[in-house]
Order: C-alpha cells, then sequence, then structure tokens
C-alpha cells in the first residue's frame, strides 16, 4: 500500500485529467471497486490481484480513484462498507504471503514487529509493542483479545500469524477510514455523475446491507412493531429522535446484539458520529460510566412519546417490548427461535 502510493504521487495524478478518454479504464475500475464493496464484502474479499502490467497499473491507480468517489458521497454507509471490503480483501491477500513479508506489511504502519524466532515458543510468530497491540485490539470486544490472555514479555506481546492478519485489517481499515475523511470541494461533472450512481445504489441497498450485518443469531422477524419501527427509519438513513435510539440500542444489546454489532448499524445514519455513538452505546451496554446496562422503556413510554402506534396480538398484557418479542419467538417455527436460549 505505501508503495502504492508513492508510485501515484510520483505520477502527479491530477482529478481534472480524469476527464480525458485515458482515464476511463481506472474510473471504471474504481466505481467497480466501491460497487462490488457496497454489493457483496465477501466476494469482494477474495477478488485477485490482476497479473497483466496493464491491468496492474490500473489497479494500482484506481484505489485513490475510489477513495475520491467514496468520500465525495459524504455517505457513512459507503464509507465504512467501502474500507471494511478494502480491509477484508488486504487480510484475504495477506493469508497467502510468507510471514516475512506480513511484517513487512505490519511496519509500514510503523509497527516494528519483530520475527520470533525462538521455537519454544511456538505458535507464537511474532512479536509486538504492547500500545500497538492494544492500539487494534481495543475495538475487539473477544475476552481473547484482552491484553491479560495475551503472553508478554519485556513490554512485546506475542502473537500468532493470524492474529497479526486481523490486527492488520483493522489497521487498514481505520488506515482508508482515515482517507474518507477528506473533504472533496468539487468534481467535474462527468466524475460527480458516477458518484450519485454510487449514492443511489446505496440507497437501494441500504437495507439489505443492515441485514446482512445484523447477527444470525438476533431473530428479526420477532421485532415488535414498536422497535421494527425505528430500526426501519435507521436502516434507510433517516434521522430517529433521541427516545427511538435509546429504545433501539438497548433492545438489540439486551437480546444479544454486541456492542460492536449495534455500532455499526448506526452508521447509515445521516447524523453518525464515531466517538458519540461509540460511547453512548457503551454507556447503555453499561460497559461505560456507572456500569448499568439499560434496558428498553417500558411500552407506557414509547406510547407516551408516539413511538407504539400500532400495537400487535402479542403486545396484549405487556409491560416492555422484550416481553413482547419472546412471545413473538415462541410463535415462530421451531427451528428459528431456537437462536434466542
Amino acid at each position: 500500500m505505501k508503495e502504492a502510493a508513492e508510485h501515484v504521487r510520483e505520477v502527479g495524478l491530477d482529478i481534472n485529467e480524469l476527464e480525458s478518454d485515458f482515464f476511463v479504464p481506472f474510473l471504471d475500475r474504481a466505481e467497480e471497486r466501491v460497487r462490488n464493496a457496497l454489493l457483496d464484502v465477501s466476494a469482494y474479499a477474495k477478488t485477485q490481484p490482476r497479473d497483466e502490467p496493464r491491468e496492474n497499473e490500473i489497479e494500482i491507480f484506481s484505489f485513490p480513484i475510489a477513495v475520491m468517489l467514496v468520500a465525495a458521497t459524504e455517505d457513512s454507509l459507503i464509507k465504512s462498507r467501502y474500507s471494511l471490503a478494502e480491509a477484508k480483501r488486504a487480510s484475504e491477500l495477506l493469508k497467502a504471503e510468507e510471514k516475512e513479508k506480513l511484517s513487512e506489511v505490519a511496519n509500514n504502519f510503523n509497527w516494528d514487529v519483530r520475527l520470533v524466532k525462538d521455537v519454544s515458543l511456538r505458535p507464537y510468530v511474532f512479536a509486538l509493542r504492547f500500545p500497538v497491540f492494544l492500539k487494534n485490539a481495543t475495538g475487539f470486544h473477544d475476552k481473547n483479545w484482552k491484553l491479560v490472555n495475551h503472553l508478554l514479555i519485556n513490554g512485546e506481546v506475542y502473537l500468532t500469524e493470524r492474529e497479526v492478519s486481523r490486527l492488520l485489517e483493522e489497521e487498514v481499515r481505520k488506515y482508508i477510514e482515515g482517507k474518507l475523511d477528506t473533504k472533496i470541494k468539487s468534481l467535474p461533472p462527468n466524475i460527480m455523475a458516477r458518484v450519485n450512481q454510487l449514492r443511489q445504489l446505496a440507497a437501494e441497498k441500504r437495507e439489505q446491507i443492515q441485514l446482512e450485518e445484523m447477527p444470525k443469531r438476533v431473530v428479526m422477524e420477532a421485532f415488535p412493531s414498536c422497535i421494527k419501527g425505528i430500526y426501519d427509519r435507521i436502516a434507510a438513513g433517516r434521522p430517529a429522535s433521541h427516545i427511538g435510539r435509546f429504545a433501539l440500542t438497548s433492545f438489540l444489546l439486551s437480546i444479544g446484539m454486541t456492542v460492536d454489532d449495534v455500532f455499526k448499524f448506526f452508521r447509515s445514519v445521516s447524523d453518525f458520529n464515531e466517538r458519540m455513538t461509540r460511547y453512548q452505546v457503551e454507556h447503555i451496554a453499561g460497559t461505560r460510566g456507572s456500569g448499568t446496562k439499560y434496558t428498553p422503556p417500558n411500552c407506557a413510554t414509547l406510547r407516551t412519546h408516539g413511538i407504539c402506534v400500532s400495537p400487535e396480538p402479542e403486545c396484549r398484557g405487556a409491560v416492555n417490548p422484550l416481553v413482547c418479542y419472546k412471545r413473538k419467538l415462541r410463535n415462530l417455527p421451531e427451528e428459528e427461535p431456537a437462536d434466542d436460549k
């Protein structure tokens, strides 16, 4: 990635030059990258690099152009989806590399990672300074990523190839997200047309994307109508009231969604603020602040705020949306509620 960026700088790519016929293949590939990321992250991650010199050149130049297109959309869902897809692809490509190459890529990000030569320390292959480990592992909530669950010697965390690949994936995602924060003042009309097409595709696929990212153990068919209404509104990128966001967040966390999954869901909101959203979700989950994990507001409160507008049969006598959810789970075919123990 570092070498590719330097190559692009050496050529001195100018936005106005992109209007020429020569750059049409570069623009086409850049737009294709973003489209494929929006349509299917898993399939995009398996995309192999192009071998022919001309195709390889297009691949290199299309990346910064794709970043420009995504930044110009000013859409948080497109940005998060694209950065995730590129990070997943990088992770897949690194799986085929030797550990020396993995170390080289890591050090492009100033990791100062060290190869472990002591065979008695197998399966550990790398030693990484613990501040670097913490920077990238903090967002992982699996207990296996906690520092106390890793071998730590003289300020270095010992890691397997798989663990380093996962940490690098997160580093790449953050790197690309940083690039996407760039403000694009203006673009030539033909390029803006491509940007608008990407916006339209995202609008058409927004709900599908949100459904794909929803954890399998959550049974959406059992969502009470009040919660489903808030969910659909946010999935469409439309704003919701404070009480609505609180009700949805506390509900999703109560039925088993992780903090990370809830956080990712809110990325599609037009006024998405990463730092504030992360803080609010963690506060409701009880992992920040007082340590209290909140449950959804009761049904009377939701009625008062106009959120409960079309009660279902399962709502009769229920005091909280969670009660309705459990009742609806029981009414689903037997194989579906098995996820909710």
